[in-house]
């Protein structure tokens, strides 16, 4: 009889342990993938929309100013000086501020 006794709750048991496991893998999606997944997107959605005159600043806490835009790379003019223009990856871009400035012609 106790052997009986101890199946039927071994069985209980594991349905419980699963029902566990599933809240907790639940709860770790809404907790850390799903937030990351926006934070990806947002971040995807603000390199595709870099435009040149954007102020950026980028992975490495430089202020700059996109003076070219290319597929995947951009060059970036840093300070006063015409001089400090260093093309880098997309990716290397942490915030964007729209220009405000027009753009000449030539």
């Amino acid at each position: 009889m106790l052997i009986l006794a101890s199946g039927a709750g071994g069985t209980s048991g594991i349905l419980i342990i699963v029902v566990y496991m599933v809240i907790i893998i639940g709860f770790m999606y809404f907790i850390a993938i799903r937030p990351q997944k926006k934070q990806e997107k947002k971040q995807q959605e603000l390199l595709s929309n870099i435009e040149i005159g954007d102020s950026v600043l980028t992975t490495s806490g430089f202020y700059g100013m996109i003076i070219d835009v290319a597929e995947d790379t951009v060059i970036v003019e840093f300070g006063g000086n015409k001089n400090c223009r260093i093309p880098m990856q997309k990716t290397a871009i942490v915030d964007v501020e729209k220009g405000n400035f027009a753009q000449s012609g030539n």
